[in-house]
């Protein structure tokens, strides 16, 4: 059965919010965890976490950023048209549970999978310090999603055009060193933000938490391309994860492993556009 586009936006260049009709998903979904979705019978499937859901209007929210060609393809879309495949929720939800001060940080897109986090973390009474970040003020995803899911909110751009001039890991580290007990951080966004993060709380010993969502391709540990090196042992980000303890992922392996498929990447993309241009069917 289509899932239909309920609703399609543009937050900042190249990102997207879209919300999807699916009942039976939005019933079961939890911070966390995340959906795949085909575009048609002819596309790959590609994993997305879920950004937010709502139980009673049976609708799952998605926020992606156009990278290669099936990102493209659906940016694209539009409210009134459908999906082929939409699955879900797949992978394990957070761990959510009455522990005190919670740190939530979100980098770029990665914005919007911690937003779920921060607000599970509320709701059950963990008080909740989030720290999001961009390159810069126009790329700042969810301020006031996060305020309200946070009970104090920092922002960080790179170029300084608002908040903290500087990185997420600045403000991260203050915290860390000033009075506040902090019992666990939740970081989610690029590779190297998150191998950062691990980096500047393992002196500390708090507890870290990186979601590895996007290191993905089948989603159901059958490809084998999420494997990651955590602790020394081999595990699959999609059914094992995707959420790991920061201080023993292997960084290094994870990068490398994400570069994998650029070339069929990149030919896809060009396949894509010469389509566009010619007006032929992808």
């Amino acid at each position: 059965m289509p899932f239909e586009i309920i609703e399609k936006s543009q937050i900042v260049p190249t990102i997207h919010n879209m919300i999807i009709s699916a009942p039976r998903i939005a019933r079961k979904a939890r911070a966390g965890q995340f959906i795949i979705l085909r575009i048609d019978d002819a596309g790959e499937r590609i994993p997305l976490t879920i950004a937010d859901f709502d139980r009673e209007k049976g609708t799952i929210t998605i926020i992606f950023q156009e990278m290669g060609k099936t990102t493209a393809q659906l940016s694209k879309m539009n409210a009134g048209e459908s999906l082929l495949d939409f699955v879900g929720p797949l992978g394990n939800p957070s761990e959510i549970e009455p522990i005190g001060t919670v740190v939530c940080v979100g980098g770029g897109v990665g914005v919007a999978p911690v937003y779920p986090i921060a607000r599970a973390h509320k709701e059950v009474g963990n008080k909740v310090i989030s720290i999001i970040g961009s390159r810069s003020a126009d790329l700042l995803l969810w301020e006031k999603k996060m305020r309200d899911a946070s009970d104090e909110l920092y922002i960080t751009t790179d170029d300084g055009t608002k908040g903290h001039h500087g990185f997420v890991t600045d403000v991260l580290k203050e915290l860390l060193e000033g009075s506040e007990s902090i019992s666990l951080v939740v970081a989610i966004g690029p590779p190297i933000m998150m191998r950062t993060v691990a980096g500047v709380t393992h002196p500390f010993g708090v507890k870290t938490v990186v979601s590895l969502n996007s290191i993905m391709v089948d989603g159901t540990g059958m490809c084998g391309s999420c494997r990651v090196l955590v602790g020394g042992e081999t595990k699959f980000a999609c059914v094992d994860g995707p959420e790991f303890d920061a201080h023993e992922v292997d960084f290094t392996l994870l990068m490398n492993r994400l570069q994998m498929y650029q070339d069929e990447e990149q030919l896809a993309m060009e396949h894509y556009k010469k389509c566009e241009r010619e007006g032929c069917q992808c």
